[in-house]
């Protein structure tokens, strides 16, 4: 059996500091006059049972855009994988999908295919890869490893894949989509994305 939409919540991860983009916190960034993190919003909220914002920084802001917004549960801007931790932490689903706040073009189909392998591998984590490189924290990830992911942020573990080496990770094929993975980490990235959604490409 596949896991249903309504197991599933989803969390824009918006903790980071933004450091290539001059320091703008990279959500709240505009794209086609909306924050970037709205259009990762509108393309994960159909896919999930709800949405929650990970952020750190302009709560406040982030909390205009409608969904439940919670700070990482470390201090000290540990990274993405403190924001996985706080997901798991602040979900009340069975399985938590996380996906970057700088994905604009986030595919229709991430939970979809990242639940798919997840359940035909028995995995803990289902991540997706593309172009031959894993994006890890476009992740879907089982509740019951929580605990450990705290454990190793309080043993000092900062690398997601450094997270993930200890559990079972079933990988995604994101290669005809890999365009929707794209982190909008400049500000050329973001002029081109701006350049792809003004002519009406919204992407895979």
């Amino acid at each position: 059996m596949g896991v249903t939409r309504a197991a599933v919540t989803g969390v824009i991860l918006a903790g980071g500091a933004g450091r290539r983009m001059g320091g703008r916190d990279k959500g709240l960034v505009p794209l086609c006059g909306r924050p970037m993190a709205a259009h990762v919003l509108a393309r994960l909220a159909g896919q999930v049972a709800a949405v929650r914002i990970n952020a750190n920084r302009y709560q406040a802001c982030y909390r205009a855009l409608g969904v439940p917004v919670d700070g990482d549960r470390h201090p000290g801007g540990l990274g993405p994988l403190a924001g996985m931790a706080s997901a798991l932490a602040h979900a009340a689903t069975d399985r938590v999908l996380t996906v970057p706040c700088d994905a604009p073009l986030l595919p229709a189909v991430t939970a979809q295919r990242l639940a798919a392998v997840l359940e035909a591998e028995a995995a803990e984590v289902a991540v997706a890869r593309a172009c031959g490189r894993r994006q890890p924290v476009f992740a879907l990830m089982r509740r019951h490893v929580a605990a450990d992911l705290e454990a190793a942020l309080a043993a000092g573990e900062r690398r997601v894949d450094g997270w993930l080496a200890r559990h079972a990770v079933a990988e995604a094929d994101f290669d005809d989509l890999a365009e929707g993975l794209v982190n909008v980490n400049t500000p050329a990235a973001l002029e081109a994305v701006a350049e792809r959604l003004g002519q009406g490409a919204d992407g895979p």
